[in-house]
């Protein structure tokens, strides 16, 4: 195409019903079954992911296991090994950076390239993405959906359009207006459920009822109304970012009964706390954004959040957390979790004239050897003597040690 404003071309992968693709790798015997990945039908919990025939029956990702079961009891139930799915996705990405140093990954199983400057030393763009599914399968043994387009959308738009284990291609605007006229409205970017109930009642429900209805969708949602009217004609300016970093980390751990015992919460998120601060110092990164989440017994989720210096911390982590969870309602409490946002690499800190400028500093060397240690031999290399405890009252570590 000449056209330099559509010369782009974007590749989106996604790799198919990754959790439960890696296990029936590992285990052949699972192919063809209805596999769920999450928890057991005996415990609390959500799907992780399910194989194809598990979705047969209904069976979706972050419905209950309770209502998994009850839909597919005769499933096969499976915790997650998050160790090796990390170890499939790195894998992955190796082979996605063979071709661009323009990756930016969505989460382990799913990222955009931008090979506009590169697909030609491979061939084309069409060789590049067959390549990739072609040494996804054979290096790593799993099966990945790959589209091609000239922006983000039409490249995700397009390996959603042949799945599992598909190509297609998306490489003009004309034949994404094409595609998506008559189709509901979410196939937008940027449209949820809330979005797309608004527009329901005026009547627009398709992409055609949004080029009938410009200036009332204008009306409606104001400047997000223009934008989204611009991606039905195909127009999306976002550019593939190596560096864009996830918007919030976070951990959260379902109870197999409910507690009310906050000393004990306190415990798991202390816990949480710890990895979490792993985590990103791991990445370099430091957070000024602490989230509280809580879901009580009747199901009833809430989340608080606090906003200050940036940290890095786990003991900060921790003791934002736990400030906000002695100021919620004292009611038995099934899942907490804690979440961290508003990241950066360059911490602004501002010493009070009661802090310890040199205790500061003792610290931060203190902490940047132990995560040293952890990076080298593994998180469970130094715990403190408040973690030790925790998981002595928490006997159900797993959530929280290297294998999550």
């Amino acid at each position: 195409m000449t056209n330099a404003k559509h010369s782009n071309r974007i590749i989106h992968v996604d790799m198919d019903m990754f959790y439960a693709a890696v296990e029936i790798r590992d285990n052949p015997d699972l192919a063809g079954k209805p596999l769920i990945i999450g928890a057991l039908p005996s415990e609390r919990g959500v799907v992780s992911t399910c194989s194809y025939e598990a979705r047969e029956y209904g069976v979706r990702s972050a419905m209950s296991i309770k209502e998994a079961y009850r839909r597919c009891p005769d499933g096969i139930y499976m915790h997650p090994n998050p160790k090796k799915y990390r170890e499939a996705s790195r894998q992955i990405h190796k082979i996605w950076d063979h071709y661009t140093n323009i990756c930016e990954y969505i989460s382990l199983d799913e990222g955009f390239l931008d090979v506009t400057l590169t697909a030609q030393v491979f061939g084309g763009v069409s060789v590049v993405g067959h390549e990739i599914k072609r040494r996804v399968k054979e290096e790593i043994g799993l099966t990945c959906s790959v589209g091609v387009g000239y922006s983000m959308m039409s490249a995700k738009l397009a390996s959603e359009e042949d799945k599992p284990d598909g190509y297609f291609e998306i490489l003009t605007p004309e034949v994404l207006r094409e595609l998506i006229i008559d189709r509901n409205v979410r196939i937008i970017y940027g449209i949820g459920a809330k979005t797309a109930e608004r527009l329901q009642s005026m009547g627009i429900t398709t992409v055609r009822h949004i080029y009938e209805n410009r200036q009332a969708v204008i009306n409606l949602l104001g400047n997000h109304g223009k934008q989204i009217i611009e991606l039905a004609d195909g127009i999306d300016r976002r550019k593939v970012n190596p560096n864009a970093e996830r918007k919030s980390i976070g951990n959260e751990h379902t109870f197999q009964e409910d507690q009310t015992d906050f000393d004990y919460l306190k415990d798991v998120l202390l816990l949480i706390a710890q990895k979490l601060s792993f985590d990103i110092r791991a990445k370099e990164l430091y957070c000024r954004t602490v989230t509280l989440k809580v879901t009580y017994a009747n199901m009833q989720s809430i989340t608080r959040s606090v906003s200050g210096k940036d940290t890095n911390r786990a003991a900060d982590i921790f003791d934002i957390a736990s400030a906000m969870l002695d100021k919620i309602d004292r009611r038995p409490i099934r899942l907490v979790g804690i979440y961290l946002s508003g990241f950066t690499t360059t911490p602004q800190h501002q010493l009070s004239m009661f802090d310890d400028a040199v205790k500061t500093e003792h610290q931060d060397k203190l902490d940047d050897t132990v995560t040293r240690l952890q990076m080298k031999y593994g998180r469970s290399i130094v715990k403190t003597g408040a973690e030790l405890l925790a998981e002595k009252r928490f006997d159900q570590t797993a959530p929280f040690d290297d294998e999550d």
